[in-house]
Order: structure tokens, then sequence, then C-alpha cells
């Protein structure tokens, strides 16, 4: 078997999820590619190379391919993907963008967020918000998967020695194109890799008391700032900070839920955390069901109080 794993990168490095997915085909067995699309300084060549357990890195260097682009590299990873039984992606934007255009192009049914690797046919992943989990069977030729990074530990970046391949492919002519991008610039840890977390919601009532009682407590914390759907809905937090089911998955060693009530759609993307602190002034509210530490009353007092315990 061989299996292909398609890198997040950001030409510079790659994402941490990328290092998930390569833990994941490395279980399936056989030997385990990396394809970097686009133009990768020398820094992300070597750092892919260096990742234990991949025999090759594939290097695709058109410019047409940079920032992951789905409509430009969908065609090269379906021509890759003759040689190959298991196509792996990470289940980040980029990688939920370009699995499905891959799979529809090679007439192969999609699993999505595999969270165990039972054998080279059989997987696990989540369904109904992550109340169930369903073992599924591939025996497409290809098999096309997306990981979830927060079920796989990363791949080591050290002690491998891949051997690097320069493809010689040229992006098919695409009428998609992307012309800037204004990202978020934080000091702060990036939320789905972030190993303590600190979520807001609805409870807090506006983004200036937000903005008032959730940065001091991850500043002592050192901790990455989240939101519930329900506060990036209402305007309190950006879209970027949102945890849940339709935002990030994350799974850190500590996440502190103030003022959220822990609807389903929550609670999917954040109870595989190890440990679990919920603050909330209703008794009753779900967030208590997975809690591992509760503490019921009134946030706005709670917190500033957690602050200056902290020191």
């Amino acid at each position: 078997m061989a299996i292909l794993v398609i890198a997040d990168h950001d030409g510079v490095a790659l994402k941490p999820a990328t290092l998930n997915a390569v833990t994941a085909a490395s279980q399936i067995g056989g030997s385990v590619d990396l394809l970097l699309g686009g133009q990768a300084e020398s820094g992300l060549i070597a750092q892919a190379r260096a990742i234990t357990n991949v025999s090759n890195v594939l290097h695709a260097k058109d410019t047409a391919f940079n920032n992951c682009l789905a409509e430009a590299l969908a065609p090269l990873v379906v021509d890759l993907g003759s040689d190959y039984t298991h196509l792996v992606f990470p289940a980040t934007s980029e990688g939920k963008s370009l699995a499905p255009r891959v799979a529809a192009l090679l007439d192969s049914a999609q699993l999505s967020e595999i969270t165990a690797v039972i054998d080279a046919n059989t997987f696990e992943r989540p369904i109904y918000a992550g109340n169930i989990i369903a073992r599924v069977e591939s025996l497409d030729k290809v098999k096309v998967l997306t990981v979830r990074s927060t079920a796989f530990e990363a791949a080591p970046t050290e002690g491998g020695t891949a051997n690097l391949v320069e493809l010689d492919k040229a992006s098919q002519a695409v009428n998609t194109a992307i012309l800037s991008e204004d990202a978020v610039k934080s000091d702060r840890p990036e939320l789905t890799t972030a190993k303590v977390i600190v979520s807001g919601g609805r409870a807090l009532g506006s983004s200036e008391k937000y903005q008032e009682v959730m940065p001091p407590l991850a500043d002592k914390l050192g901790a990455a700032l989240g939101a519930s759907r329900a506060a990036v809905d209402s305007g309190f937090a950006p879209n970027d900070f949102q945890v849940g089911q339709t935002g990030k998955i994350v799974a850190p060693d500590l996440y502190v839920a103030i003022g959220i009530s822990g609807a389903i759609q929550h609670l999917a993307g954040m109870k595989d955390s190890k440990v679990i602190v919920a603050i909330n002034k209703d008794p009753d509210a779900p967030i208590f069901g997975v809690a591992d530490y509760g503490i019921v009353g009134d946030l706005f007092k709670i917190v500033p109080e957690m602050v200056s315990q902290l020191g």
C-alpha cells in the first residue's frame, strides 16, 4: 500500500494538523508520502523531510498551487492518486475544501474526520455531533480520508530522512485565484493547537464585556481565546474564535468555559479536552455534564477573583 498525505501549509511552515494526518496515515500501514503544493521555503521542505514515517516529499512548485488553492490542487492530486491506495487530508478549512473535489473526480466516497484507524479499509468517525461513533468500511480503489487532528498525536518533525521529489507538474487553467489575504495576527496561541483555552458564551452579554472579562484570565493562563457560536453570532467575538461543530474542534489540556450553557454543537467541539472547567450561574446547564470542575455563580464576580488569585 502507498498513502499520500496532502500537506496544509503557508509556504513557510506546515500547519500542525498535517502532522496529525501523517500519524493517521502511518497507522494504515504501507509507505507514506507527503505532497507540498506551491512555493515552499527551504525551512518548510526541511521540516517536511524530517517528519518520522514519511518516505518521500513530493513538491509541485507551480505558484498556481500556492495557498493550497483547492481548484488548482484537485486535478494534481487526482493525477497522482492512481499511484496510491489512500489520499489523506487534514480536516482543516483547506483540507475540507480540497478533499470533496478529489473524491468526486475519483468517484470515491469520502470518509470525513476519521478518529481511529481499524485497518486499511475500516475507520471510525463521529456522527450526530459526536454522540455516536460510526465504524465505516470503504472498498473504493482509492480511499479519500480527512483526519480530525484532535484524535491523533502529531508526528515528530525530527529523525526523518524523506527523499525530496520535485514534480514537473503545471496547474491546469482555473478561474479562481486568491487576490489578497487579511489574516488575523495575535500573540496568543493558535486556537486548534493551544494547550489552554479560555472560551466565552452568550452570558457575557456584549463584546465590551467579553473584552473586559476574557483576556485578563487568558493572559494569566497563557491561553488562546475561544467563543461559543451564540457569542460569535451575537458579535461578541470574531468567527475565528468559534469552537464547536460548525467552528473549530479543539482538545487542549485545559478548557475553561465561561458563561457557556453547553449546547450539543459546542460540546462536539471541545468535550475531548483533558480537563474542563465550567462557570455558569445555572446549576442545570448541560456544560456541567462534561465538566471536570464546575463553579455555579456570577461569572462577572468569579472570573476577576480567579485572575486575582492567579497573581
